[in-house]
Formats: C-alpha cells, sequence, structure tokens
C-alpha cells in the first residue's frame, strides 16, 4: 500500500514496515545512543550551556566591575592594567574567540540530535499511520461482512414471511 502512493520506500519507510510486519514496537529501536559523544563534545556541551545563562552572564559582569573598580580606584589608575583597560581587552578578545567556536560546536551536534530526533519521529508518525489505515480497511471489511449477513438474513426473514403468508391465505381458501 505504501510503495503504491509513495513509489520507492527508502531505508526509513522499510524499518517502519519491518516493525510492522515483525509486531514490534519502534520506539523500543529509537533510543538515544548517549555512549557515542567524546570527552570534548561534552565539555562543549557544558561550555555553551553555561555560557548561555544568567548565571555566567551576572559573574561575568561582576568580575568585570571588579576589574574596574580595582585598577581604576583602588590602585589609583597606576596598577597593572590602567585605562583604557588594555590587558581586560586582550582577555576578553581571547574568550569570545574561545567561547563562540566552542557553542557552535555545541549548536551543530544539537543540530545533528534534532535531525534524529526528527527521523525518529517520522518513523513513528508513519508507523501510526499506516497503523490507522490498515484499522480502517479492517473496519472497512466487517462492515462489509456484517451488510452481506444482513441481507442475507432479511432475505431468510422475507422468504420465511412469504411462506408464511402462503399457508395463512391457503388456510382461509380452506
Amino acid at each position: 500500500m505504501m510503495q503504491e502512493q509513495m513509489g520507492e520506500l527508502s531505508d526509513l519507510d522499510k524499518t517502519v514496515l519491518a516493525t510492522l510486519s515483525e509486531k514490534k514496537l519502534i520506539s523500543d529501536q529509537l533510543e538515544d545512543d548517549i555512549s557515542t559523544d567524546t570527552f570534548g563534545q561534552r565539555i562543549a556541551d557544558k561550555v555553551a550551556t553555561f555560557g548561555g545563562s544568567w548565571t555566567f552572564i551576572i559573574s561575568f559582569m561582576t568580575f568585570l566591575l571588579i576589574w574596574i573598580a580595582f585598577n581604576a580606584f583602588i590602585l589609583l589608575n597606576k596598577g597593572f592594567d590602567p585605562y583604557p583597560f588594555i590587558l581586560l581587552n586582550l582577555i576578553l578578545s581571547c574568550l569570545a574567540a574561545l567561547q563562540a567556536p566552542v557553542i557552535m560546536m555545541s549548536q551543530n551536534r544539537q543540530e545533528e540530535k534534532d535531525r534524529e530526533r526528527a527521523k525518529k519521529d517520522y518513523m513513528v508518525n508513519l508507523k501510526s499511520e499506516v497503523e490507522i489505515r490498515l484499522l480502517h480497511d479492517k473496519i472497512d471489511h466487517l462492515i462489509i461482512h456484517q451488510q452481506q449477513e444482513l441481507l442475507e438474513m432479511q432475505k431468510i426473514q422475507l422468504d420465511t414471511m412469504k411462506d408464511l403468508l402462503l399457508k395463512h391465505t391457503k388456510g382461509e381458501k380452506e
């Protein structure tokens, strides 16, 4: 039925049909395999999670204010990083240069995970659609079969009524 409507079947479609024919749950085969993450990927995810949080923003703003206050007011602008805070600018540039690619790596990994989830959702939805169509076919078959039985019962009842009517009319003639 799917091949007639869709033409050539993809690997995902074949997987769905295999689970249908084997009467297995497709969700059993769709477990996330987290063990394939490398150490660097896990660190990238943690850096991206922390770098995009309010905790990071507030703590970094606090660090900046302390740095500026310490150099400008406590050391009276004669400390290790006087105004215009060149060392602070260097630190911020290095942080941005390192943090941006790490966050992009994490986003790419998240996109890959989202694509896999979308494939899995597609397979579950496709299997549900096929099963619903099969149920519709079964119900249609049952309804047709039931209508045929009703027609046969009505024929039998009509024949019985004709026989009774004939017997009744013969009984009145006698």
